[in-house]
Order: C-alpha cells, then structure tokens, then sequence
C-alpha cells in the first residue's frame, strides 16, 4: 500500500471506531436507565426477576456491548498498525514523527488539557502505564477537550476498556507524549488506581 492508501485506510478506520463507540454509549445508557452495569445481578435472593429491570433490553444490550468491545479491540489494533505502517513509510522523513506532532489537517491534534491527575497508587494500573500526579490529560481514548463533558466520560471508556489497551495523550510541564493503559482489575480498588479531575 502507499502512504497514502495507508493514511485513507487510517481514517476510514478511526470513523469506524468512532461508530463503535457511539453505538456503545447508547447501551451503556440502556444499562444506566435499568440502574446496572454489566455484572449486576438481574434476579433477587430468591431467583425471581427484579421488576425495576427490563431483563430482556439488559440482557440484549450487554450481549452487543461485548461483541463492539471485541470489534473495538481488534479496529484499534488495525489503527495502531496502520500508524505505525504510515509513520515507518520510507516516504516519510527520517525523523520520527508521531500523530501527535503531526500539522496534517486529516488527522487532527488536540493539545488542549481537560483533566488533571492528583493521585496515583503505587501498583495500579495508572502507575504501570507511567501516570504521573499532577500530569494533564489530552486526550483518553476517544475522549478530548471538544467533546469532554464531565468525568464520567472517562469512566465509560475505562468501563469498556477492561483489559484492552487505551492510548492517554498526556501533557507533563511543556512535553507531551503518549501512554497505553490497560484498566483491568488489581489489588486496590476500580481499574485505574488514580484520582482524575476535570479541569
């Protein structure tokens, strides 16, 4: 493929990962409305259906929330190998470029914070990906400064995120760089082990 094959095939994708995490957003509301997540119990002590949920809208949300995570994980991936295709190009200049620092106006930069970490626990899964307390947050998963609302965005991406792989454009001092954090279960408590705030 050409570099430019490679850039038309990058962008398609991210399209389709937006798709995808829409889509998503749209049953977790589903769940939210029931007043569950994926795990809660939809019967009671004694095995009957809980009247306050509609059993059969949760179940057939949470079946589709799992397969667009499977979807989810297996685009990212394409993404992330289409990148480095289009950035290892012999092409492209000699000098390393990420997406990032890139001014191309296809793929578009954000470098405007809209949340702030002010605290990490040793061992979490925010220490392993190199958080580090008082770093700026850019960019979580799809989640940037234009279509951040409050911290609960975060927290959707981190809910369908358990075990897969989420790039965190992070802002420390006057640098940016680019972290992968895989939220999943550990010794402390949530998935991530760090307090986030909007800023």
């Amino acid at each position: 493929m050409s570099q430019e094959d490679i850039r038309t095939h990058v962008l398609e994708l991210m399209k389709q990962k937006d798709k995808i995490e829409n889509e998503i957003q749209a049953l977790t509301m589903i769940l939210t409305q029931n007043g569950v997540g994926m795990r809660d119990p939809l019967v009671d002590a004694q095995d009957f259906p809980i009247n306050s949920i509609d059993t059969y809208q949760v179940r057939n949300a949470r079946h589709q929330i799992i397969c667009l995570q499977n979807d989810h994980k297996s685009i990212m991936k394409q993404i992330e190998n289409g990148l480095q295709g289009y950035y290892s190009s012999p092409n492209t200049s000699s000098v390393q470029v990420t997406p990032m620092d890139t001014d191309r106006p296809e793929l578009v930069v954000h470098k405007t914070p809209f949340a702030k970490i002010t605290f990490i626990s040793p061992g979490s899964p925010a220490a392993y990906a190199g958080f580090e307390t008082s770093d700026e947050v850019v960019e979580f998963g799809s989640v940037n400064s234009t279509n951040f609302k409050n911290i609960t965005d975060i927290a959707t991406v981190v809910q369908h995120s358990e075990s897969a792989q989420v790039n965190v454009k992070l802002k420390r001092g006057e640098r940016y760089l680019t972290v992968q954090l895989i939220p999943k279960r550990w010794a402390g408590k949530g998935l991530l082990g760090c307090t986030i705030v909007g800023l």
